[in-house]
């Protein structure tokens, strides 16, 4: 009798992000590379592209995700939101299936840099997520207004965002940039928590009193989400999604902290902490390549200041 080969263990969590030609297909290569080399196969890797752009994204960049056994998928943008609403990407890959257990949004402009574990990120009946770094695009009072428009009850927690020693405590408001939930849970009504975040951004959406909802709808939407969906909030550790740049833009990383993961929203940015050596280490290391270009075919002006 022929044996049969040992399966690894059946990933309980799946990454997701965007693959987005001209900048989001090449950091999501840099981002794939780092959740392979921090995770192993105990995660499954997923990246979306908006459907019109699918057949735009690179040669290189699909082989690059082959050999890190991440799957490039399309979504429908369509007539999802009106008008168009590029940051709402996120909720709508959000809504497309997966079978593990848990997945986890990462926006393509982070690099994991140390190892991590599956428990880390996740908590059954939660969404595991960080504090957001600022919410300078308006004033507390939106709140009022926000949770009127969903005919919801204002949470009685506060606290102060990400990296905010000293000041006033605020409402819940999180970053979007990473996020993990539980994919089987199921509210009273019998919806996802997929399905109840999209349902209430596009109510906030269609309220004309609202002001300023765009970009900021994906997190202005999120708390009511999680507790509409029946959930709670279980905040990360910023270490486990530290927010480069703004003030403290040009200082190295905090000694003496264990950061696992960066979202540097810049390549200057990231090479500014000294990492961008590490992620082309961890490119060769799990897909052969330092460079996106050595796989052959066309590179942009990203690919060339990231040395890809």
């Amino acid at each position: 009798m022929k044996a049969v080969p040992a399966q690894g263990p059946v990933p309980q969590l799946t990454f997701y992000f965007i693959v987005e030609p001209p900048s989001y297909e090449l950091m999501a290569c840099f981002l794939a590379a780092s959740l392979r080399e921090q995770f192993g196969d105990t995660v499954a890797l997923v990246g979306y592209c908006p459907a019109p752009k699918f057949d735009l994204v690179q040669q290189p960049i699909r082989e690059i995700l082959r050999r890190l056994n991440c799957d490039l998928r399309s979504f429908e943008v369509e007539g999802r939101f009106d008008p168009p609403y590029p940051h709402g990407n996120k909720l709508l890959a959000t809504l497309e299936k997966r079978d593990t257990a848990f997945s986890c949004f990462v926006d393509s402009d982070v690099l994991f840099i140390r190892p991590n574990l599956v428990e880390n990120v996740t908590k059954p009946g939660h969404v595991s997520l960080s504090k957001a770094a600022s919410m300078v695009w308006t004033g507390q009072e939106i709140w009022d207004d926000i949770y009127r428009i969903c005919d919801m009850e204002k949470p009685v927690e506060r606290f102060r965002l990400m990296k905010q020693e000293r000041g006033e405590k605020v409402m819940p408001y999180f970053s979007s940039g990473l996020f993990s939930f539980p994919e089987q849970h199921r509210n009273a009504a019998g919806l996802t928590f997929p399905e109840v975040w999209m349902e209430v951004a596009q109510m906030l959406d269609a309220a004309p009193e609202l002001p300023k909802k765009r970009p900021y709808l994906d997190q202005m939407s999120m708390p009511l989400a999680i507790r509409r969906a029946g959930l709670d909030w279980n905040i990360l550790p910023d270490e486990q999604h530290f927010i480069l740049g703004g003030r403290s833009r040009g200082q190295p990383l905090p000694a003496g902290r264990e950061i696992f993961t960066v979202h540097y929203r810049q390549w200057e940015v990231l090479k500014e902490v000294g990492l961008t050596r590490k992620a082309k280490n961890l490119l060769e290391r799990h897909a052969g390549v330092r460079r996106i270009a050595q796989v052959g075919g066309p590179h942009d002006s990203f690919a060339a200041r990231a040395g890809a």
